[in-house]
């Protein structure tokens, strides 16, 4: 349990989603999606994170988004740390696309280079320590912030508090019912602290 296979997201539409992730991040089998009707409402206590090397990638990312059917949450924005943006999907996921570099060093392309996952934790402390305990190496971990360092793991993770969380994503940071979310990697089905659910990593 020391790399994420994976990302499945639960949605109301299976099809559409298909559709909507081939074009809108083309993030191939590292986002997968599966029907689900469990009820849920408000933020879901987790974003995705894809990291680019320029803001024309940034823009790309988001234009490509919208084009398919997403929401601006966040417009592109210059700040002191770089460039980003926020969207939410149709199917309700919230993406954020960033970057470090605030100059652009070449043509816009979507290349990622990496995908983050975040989940919102009640007590980062607590799911700090219910993922060391399970073999993530911690890469930086300050305050509200953790980061693993899950090296050529197709997706990464961090923890975030949740209120932080959903304020750096730009929505209220009320929710309840299911996540909508299951993580794929290792060989066991565990639930995290928050209620996040793993599934064995295997296909």
């Amino acid at each position: 349990m020391t790399s994420i296979d994976h990302i499945t997201l639960e949605v109301a539409d299976a099809s559409a989603a298909e559709r909507f992730y081939s074009v809108a991040f083309g993030l191939g089998d590292r986002v997968r999606v599966r029907a689900s009707d469990a009820p849920t409402s408000g933020f879901r206590g987790y974003t995705m994170s894809i990291t680019v090397a320029q803001p024309a990638d940034v823009k790309a990312y988001v234009d490509s988004a919208v084009a398919a059917g997403a929401t601006v949450i966040k417009p592109v924005t210059a700040s002191l740390w770089g460039v980003g943006a926020t969207v939410q999907a149709p199917d309700g996921a919230i993406w954020k696309i960033a970057t470090s570099a605030k100059k652009n060093t070449g043509p816009a392309t979507r290349r990622p280079e990496s995908v983050v996952l975040l989940l919102g934790a009640e007590d980062v402390k607590a799911s700090k320590q219910f993922y060391a305990d399970r073999g993530f190496p911690v890469g930086k971990s300050f305050g509200s912030y953790v980061q693993f360092d899950l090296k050529d793991s197709p997706v990464q993770l961090g923890l975030y508090k949740r209120r932080a969380l959903a304020k750096d994503a730009g929505v209220p940071e009320d929710g309840d019912g299911s996540h909508r979310i299951v993580i794929g990697g290792g060989s066991d089905s565990v639930v995290d602290p928050d209620g996040f659910a793993w599934e064995a990593g295997a296909v």
